[in-house]
């Protein structure tokens, strides 16, 4: 049995991408020219196909979501790759990372090129933030006085905020929110992955909120 084709470059295919654009090229200002020529190989669903990145910016801004991500604290670089790949993945409005600015930005996959992210010193500039663009500060984590995200109505307009895999969010955080969200386990483990749970509690706001219409 062959693969059939999927909706992005990720294939069964040996090649990644797709090869030079036959001529005549498109006009159209959003196409890159170098692009064209050269074929183009990026983890870009294929509507984005050699497009400008500042085109492809452009458009993400047009269609994402009212929602927001926040990373508190994590103990691995990784997960704050994953996290900012699944929040564009999602088309979450901005990321935040509170904290250290640094991070190993492997696992984004490149997708942070197309991802507002921003960072804050500490949980208290976040708040501020998120109170005056009008957000809700939605706790990710599974602690006592949590409500289980699969019966919640998230509001629109969240900021989900997660932290760390071992410790979890911090007092300051969940303190500052105002809704607090568990995710339902039933094995052994203690915690999920922190990238997991963000792409659950992302993925739990598109079923409540987003227009599926919209959805490549």
């Amino acid at each position: 049995m062959v693969d059939e084709p999927g909706p992005t470059e990720w294939t069964a295919a040996p090649a990644v991408g797709v090869g030079p654009h036959p001529l005549p090229w498109p006009t159209d200002p959003h196409f890159d020219p170098e692009l064209l020529a050269s074929g183009d190989r990026r983890n870009v669903v294929d509507h984005y196909r050699y497009w400008r990145r500042e085109a492809i910016v452009a458009d993400l801004d047009a269609r994402r979501h009212p929602f927001q991500v926040a990373i508190e604290n994590f103990g691995h670089d990784h997960n704050i790759g994953t996290v900012v790949r699944t929040a564009n993945a999602f088309g979450a409005a901005s990321v935040h990372i509170v904290g250290r600015r640094r991070w190993n930005r492997r696992g984004a996959m490149v997708t942070d090129r197309y991802q507002h992210l921003h960072h804050h010193a500490d949980v208290a500039t976040l708040v501020e933030y998120a109170h005056g663009a009008g957000l809700v500060v939605v706790a990710v984590d599974n602690v006592s006085g949590s409500v289980p995200i699969e019966t919640v109505d998230l509001p629109r307009n969240a900021l989900l905020l997660f932290g760390s895999e071992s410790e979890g969010l911090t007092p300051e955080a969940r303190a500052a929110a105002g809704m607090t969200v568990s995710i339902a386990q039933f094995g052994s483990t203690r915690s999920i992955n922190a990238g997991v749970a963000a792409g659950i509690a992302m993925h739990a706001w598109v079923r409540q909120h987003a227009d599926l219409n919209r959805a490549w």
